[in-house]
This record gives structure tokens, sequence and C-alpha cells, in this order.
């Protein structure tokens, strides 16, 4: 059997983007602090990003 693996690129001079599952290494959340402000990351069921000040 062959795994099939899709590498992500962006172009020259910016980020990669980031897999949201890995971020939210607890499966649910997680907190962000931007400036001293805390923000929170949610998955839900649905499979979709829910941020939250």
């Amino acid at each position: 059997m062959n795994a099939h693996v899709t590498q992500l690129s962006a172009p020259a001079g910016t980020l990669p983007p980031l897999n949201a599952r890995t971020l939210i290494t607890d499966g649910a959340t997680r907190q962000i602090d931007l400036d001293g402000q805390i923000y929170t990351l949610r998955i839900t069921r649905a499979g979709k990003l829910i941020l939250t000040k």
C-alpha cells in the first residue's frame, strides 16, 4: 500500500500554514496570548475553528 503525502507550501516571504490539530494538542481548545489579551481557539465537533476572546 502506498501512502500519499501532501506537502503544503507557501509563496516566498510568507510562512507556511499551520495544522490546527497540532496546535490544539489536547483535542479541544488552546489559549493564545496576543499583547496580553488571551484568546481561545477551539475545534468544534463539526471540525470548524472558533476563536473567542
